[in-house]
């Protein structure tokens, strides 16, 4: 009887499967099953693990049932598991071919595996590996009818390299046995390009599956890779495939899974090393818009209302600001991954404050504000605005920033990534939207069209292809500034790669970039006229900017001065980011910057991030803030009822002359507050439940014509009648 109903069950969602996961611009991750009080309202829901996240200390509900669950509320259901780790106990325990496979875990130098869970190491992804994946996963979420398939976090630690399994790769791939990557930096350097392409190999089988099968069940797969930016992998020490992915024509897009957790790992500037989560988030949600927009991929932006280590709900609202802020400075993404594990954020116990040892659930002040910030993402426009500052400064990134990292070797240190940040830092401290550019997108026309200054160092990274140095020069002759910082002394230039192997024989990367350009390779610290263009060589690594203090003059002042000449155009300082976009207004003001003013916008908005919803005429934003509103002044209809703001998902809207209806709905235990613009003040308000009608508070604001209600969410959906003379 229960295969009938899995059976029966599959057929209806063949027919009744997801639709086009381009139509939705809002998603979340769970892994339970609908419940009321994670009933979030965002387009669609990805449900999460054939056999669950290994996280769940619940029973686990099959996943047919669980994707059921959410269909029956209106939810488009999708698919979510990890490639690098999942509940997969019965591959490596020998329930499925009746091997044990732990030994296909990633383990360190001392021998140990490096585990995500009980039971659940990170995986080397052996084909016999990827075979249970396909068969025992894949197949069965599409069977359920679920036509998108996200894989996430292909992530295999710098640290690891030591299994047998890992052993028998290196030997498969490279032809000669195994060595020790902490012996040598030439063996480091191989062991972490091969994690690379093990991934890269592993999700390219996936996703190749996933379409071949849904193509027989005549379905369209859409395949969809959730991963850390190339920044955040770099700087935590994993190697992944990253930007590389983009090439793959099994590979629809990303979502660029940014939040607390990765934006709050320190780096330095200045000489300090500590916290800047708003600038490390704005330059990983940068990396992962610069990685898709050059291919035409779609990507999701991820954010996180608390984190993966337990803290406090003051630090989480503090953070989730910051990086909710800088996620919307990127106009061109309007595609959202409102939560994850929204299980944990309105179920889970945190501390009341940092010093309490008191824990308890989302206060209601938070649940209301993230709310309102959440339902704002559904009608986020794309717009052709940009961020308000110099533009078209960028600096190029690789995938082999990731190669460098673990072990050290003498002669080369990196703290931090202060390689990269060096580069960053101290424009973006200064309010310079600086840019990400990814070699391995430079094939791509769009990569560089938008750059007239690119910042490029090979201290931290290596050029994976000969075939961009021959990009970089034509862009160079037709009219780019190149600036080029590095020593380029540290033991990874000498690793056996392409600039010093066959018909090649140069000394580092550089010089052979430097030949392509028409220079001599063993050219000194200036200035060189290349075509149209020009190359300014500074024999400074980038880390030197950053770990002392007012290390970066020189760097800067040059900065000026490249910036200025081709259009006599100065290189605006200033100690903010600001952005129109669409009626929102996006604001965040830097502190270690060239000022310590607050900035003071003007106006009449409502702040989306008070739970009060008010409306301010002023909005004064200090350093170290942020600031959301929404612009009333910019709305062309005054006289059109509209929800401005809500902690709620709107639906069923109806005008007339004089009244303006509708439902709401969110999850149980959480307050809804509204801001919504009316052409009169109302005579009447109306709010009712199932079971009639419910306590509420209203007021009116007469400047604005805004009405203010307040009351208690339901996710069976709450009817708002609203009526004028």
């Amino acid at each position: 009887m229960r295969r009938l109903w899995i059976a029966l069950f599959m057929l209806s969602g063949m027919q009744l499967h997801a639709q086009n996961v381009k139509e939705v611009h809002t998603t979340f991750q769970t892994s339970r099953e609908w419940r009321p009080t994670i009933d979030v309202r965002a387009k669609a829901v990805m449900v999460y693990g054939v056999g669950g996240n290994p996280s769940d200390k619940s029973e686990k509900i099959p996943f047919e049932e669980r994707v059921r669950s959410w269909r029956d509320k209106g939810y488009v259901a999708h698919y979510m598991t990890g490639i690098a780790w999942g509940e997969y106990q019965d591959y490596f325990t020998g329930e499925w071919d009746g091997k044990m496979h732990l030994d296909e875990g990633q383990v360190e130098l001392n021998g140990d595996t490096i585990w995500h869970g009980h039971m659940v190491p990170y995986i080397v992804p052996t084909d016999n590996f990827l075979t249970y994946l396909k068969e025992r996963h894949i197949k069965r979420a599409i069977d359920a009818g679920i036509d998108a398939i996200f894989m996430e976090e292909p992530e295999f630690w710098a640290r690891a390299g030591y299994s047998e399994a890992f052993k028998r790769e290196w030997e498969k791939f490279y032809g000669f046995p195994w060595r020790a990557q902490h012996l040598s930096p030439e063996n480091t350097y191989l062991s972490n390009k091969l994690k690379y392409h093990l991934y890269y190999k592993a999700l390219d089988e996936v996703f190749s599956y996933a379409r071949e099968y849904g193509k027989s069940r005549g379905m369209d797969v859409k395949c969809y890779v959730p991963t850390h930016s190339l920044v955040n992998y770099a700087q935590w020490k994993i190697v992944s495939p990253e930007a590389s992915l983009a090439s793959l024509p099994s590979v629809d897009g990303y979502i660029a899974q940014v939040w607390t957790g990765t934006s709050r790992e320190p780096n330095y500037f200045n000489g300090k090393m500590k916290e800047r989560v708003f600038e490390t988030a704005f330059l990983e949600y940068g990396s992962m818009e610069s990685m898709t927009a050059p291919t035409g991929r779609e990507i999701f932006f991820l954010t996180d209302p608390i984190e993966d280590w337990p803290r406090d709900w003051v630090d989480y609202k503090k953070n989730y600001e910051a990086t909710f802020t800088a996620q919307l400075l990127y106009p061109r993404i309007n595609k959202y991954e409102i939560m994850p594990w929204p299980e944990r954020i309105y179920e889970g116990l945190y501390r009341t404050s940092r010093n309490s040892d008191k824990k308890e659930r989302i206060p209601r002040h938070y649940s209301t504000q993230m709310q309102v910030m959440v339902n704002t993402l559904g009608q986020m426009p794309e717009t052709k605005e940009r961020v308000e500052g110099s533009q078209g400064i960028g600096v190029m990134m690789s995938n082999s920033l990731m190669f460098q990292r673990f072990p050290e070797h003498e002669g080369y240190e990196d703290p931090q990534l202060a390689s990269f940040y060096g580069q960053t830092l101290p424009l973006l401290k200064r309010g310079v939207p600086v840019e990400t550019v990814h070699m391995e997108n430079l094939s791509y026309r769009e990569t560089l069209q938008d750059i007239h200054l690119l910042i490029l160092s090979y201290s931290g990274m290596k050029p994976m292809e000969p075939g961009a140095h021959t990009y970089l020069a034509h862009w160079v002759n037709n009219g780019g500034i190149l600036l080029y910082c590095g020593r380029d002394s540290d033991p990874f230039q000498q690793v056996p790669e392409w600039w010093n192997s066959g018909t090649n024989n140069f000394a580092t990367a550089a010089d052979h970039l430097f030949t392509q350009l028409g220079l001599d390779p063993s050219l000194d610290e200036g200035e060189y006229k290349v075509g149209k263009g020009k190359v300014y060589i500074l024999r400074n690594d980038p880390k030197e900017f950053i770990l002392s203090e007012n290390g970066d003059q020189k760097f800067v002042a040059l900065l000026q001065r490249l910036y200025r000449e081709p259009a006599g155009e100065e290189l605006q300082f200033k100690n903010y980011f600001s952005l129109k976009r669409g009626p929102y207004r996006i604001i965040s003001v830097l502190d270690e910057s060239v000022a310590s003013t607050p900035y003071v916008a003007k106006g009449t908005f409502v702040d989306l991030f008070n739970p009060e919803v008010p409306v301010l005429n002023e909005k004064i934003v200090h350093p170290g803030e942020q600031a959301f509103l929404f612009d009333i002044t910019s709305l062309k209809e005054r006289q059109k009822p509209r929800v401005l703001a809500t902690a709620a998902g709107v639906s069923d809207e109806r005008s007339t002359t004089y009244s303006y209806a509708f439902t709401v709905k969110s999850p149980i235990n959480t307050t809804n507050v509204m801001r919504i613009l009316l052409p009169e003040k109302p005579v009447l308000s109306e709010v009712r439940n199932g079971n009639g009608e419910i306590d509420h508070e209203m007021s009116w604001d007469q400047e604005s014509k805004t009405v203010f209600l307040r009351f208690e969410n339901d996710p069976a959906g709450i009817s708002v009648m609203l009526k004028w003379e």
